[in-house]
């Protein structure tokens, strides 16, 4: 299927690793023109390398968007070198596990700017140049935690649940700009994020990282842990033309953990 991302601009905060690298890959393979921003670290140029041989012109800068100067600048930066944008997929790496009383303001903060407050800026850049155009995807990679909260994870059960709420309520103002703004809810997916996880709680729980996952796998219906490129899939999706008609939707992909029926 020809999902109609030739040429456009995708930026993918977060693009360096796990699940944003995979979405930044899949969105090379249809020939959209890829921006990714990521903490200064040895996976950002190796990650655009990635990218350029999926197919895709790429633009990389090193971005902490839990400082919300740097998280408004990937966007301009990113806007600038291609000369607009198409698509913005709001995503970051979550807060840590821990309990609430483990929890001080300044991480209650820091967990508010990288996740709900990041997300808020980079589309407050990228709205007005989509509603020029008439066209636009805005798509928020939360957590399954946002309908069905995961224990050990209040402070990202807490503000994942805030981007939801956002993104329904732009997603009413947008729709007759053509601008759709949706989110996705990954499931247990095996990334290096879920692997510190199962480390955390191996060390809580006095067992081991392989035994932590294969309990989380036993209580999904699958019986198995999700891949990245089975949620790339979702995400590019929502990004095309066909998903036109998609808006305010937040879409679980986790095997079918989630036990609720809306």
């Amino acid at each position: 299927m020809d999902l109609g991302l030739k040429g456009k601009v995708a930026l993918v905060a977060g693009g360096s690793q796990g699940l944003g690298l995979a979405v930044a890959l899949d969105f090379a393979r249809e020939g959209a023109k890829v921006a990714i921003c990521a903490l200064d670290d040895p996976h950002l140029p190796a990650a655009a390398e990635a990218i350029r041989k999926a197919g895709g012109q790429v633009f990389a800068i090193p971005a902490d968007v839990s400082d919300l100067e740097q998280a408004k600048n990937f966007v301009r930066k990113s806007a600038a070198h291609f000369g607009t944008v198409d698509i913005l997929v709001n995503n970051a790496g979550g807060p840590p596990s821990m309990s609430f009383l483990e929890i001080d303001d300044e991480l209650w903060l820091r967990g508010c700017r990288l996740n709900l407050l990041s997300t808020i800026v980079m589309t407050r850049e990228a709205v007005p140049i989509m509603k020029e155009k008439r066209w636009g995807r805005i798509i928020n990679m939360t957590s399954i935690a946002v309908k069905q909260p995961i224990d050990g994870l209040i402070l990202s059960n807490t503000v994942r649940s805030g981007v939801i709420g956002f993104a329904k309520s732009l997603s009413n103002e947008l729709a007759s700009f053509n601008i759709t703004v949706n989110s996705v809810c990954p499931g247990y997916t095996m990334t290096d994020r879920v692997r510190n996880l199962s480390k955390v709680l191996a060390e809580k729980q006095a067992t081991t990282p392989e035994a932590v996952v294969e309990k989380w796998a036993s209580e999904i219906p699958m019986k198995r842990i999700g891949t990245p490129e089975e949620f790339a899939s979702l995400v590019v999706y929502l990004a095309s033309q066909q998903a036109g008609y998609i808006t305010g939707a937040a879409i679980q992909i986790d095997g079918g953990w989630y036990k609720g029926i809306m």
